[in-house]
């Protein structure tokens, strides 16, 4: 259980954060169609990404079954995602947002989602308790926020080797969730685009098979490259994030 302003939260191994007062279920970072979009531009990526994606999602859903699911923003990768799904998947993602008081929070890659077309019902951000969910975090403070945007993973050395694991990041007062879709990247939490967020400090919940690892951020390490090049995070800033979130 993570704590924030008063609200209980379970972190859940695949990356999806479970909120049991409110009986909800929060994903963050979907980006469905990724594969399809980087067709569009001639790079080839397996088109099955939206099926894998779609897939651990369901499962997620039957172990919780909550009544509430929001999809905490770049749901899709792009806006003409929702045209480009296949009838299969499409269908599939009917019926969970059928089932469930669904919720479309923007993101930054597919706008509002059109509710009208796939269920649910599309807003800028929400409130739950004491909680605020939106995508893109806010420079601190944010008391209460759930955000995502960042992808953040964070790395460790055990027993001589080096793990690279997304991860749930908080402070104790706001949070933000690892991306959810089976093609999105990560950044090292360790990155300069943390720090207006975290500036006293966080802790991290790494994602393993079976189930999340608490990790203080004293036990992580930069990417190594980071380490070869002994470059500071002003300098790594701009492109480490714009990898994190493409």
């Amino acid at each position: 259980m993570i704590s924030i302003c008063g609200e209980r939260l379970v972190a859940d191994q695949s990356g999806a954060l479970h909120v049991p007062a409110h009986d909800t279920l929060i994903v963050s970072d979907l980006h469905l169609e990724k594969g399809s979009s980087y067709a569009r531009r001639g790079v080839a990526l397996p088109p099955y990404d939206t099926r894998a994606t779609l897939k651990l999602l369901a499962r997620v859903v039957r172990k919780y079954q909550p009544a509430r699911i929001v999809s905490l923003g770049d749901s899709f990768h792009d806006p003409e995602g929702p045209e480009r799904l296949s009838t299969v998947d499409r269908d599939t993602l009917k019926v969970l947002t059928g089932a469930h008081d669904w919720l479309w929070i923007a993101g930054n890659h597919e706008g509002l989602v059109d509710g009208n077309v796939l269920g649910g019902a599309a807003i800028e951000e929400a409130e739950l308790g004491s909680l605020i969910l939106r995508h893109e975090p806010r420079p601190a403070p944010a008391t209460g926020e759930i955000s995502g945007h960042l992808h953040p993973c964070g790395v460790v050395r055990q027993r001589g080797r080096r793990l690279r694991r997304r991860c749930f990041v908080s402070d104790g007062t706001r949070m933000v969730m690892p991306a959810f879709g089976a093609y999105t990247g990560g950044l090292n939490v360790l990155d300069q685009a943390f720090r207006p967020i975290f500036d006293a400090g966080f802790n991290t919940w790494l994602m393993g098979d079976n189930q999340v690892y608490p990790m203080p951020s004293s036990r992580l390490s930069p990417d190594e490259r980071d380490q070869r090049t002994g470059a500071n995070s002003a300098a790594k800033f701009p492109q480490g994030s714009r990898q994190a979130h493409r």
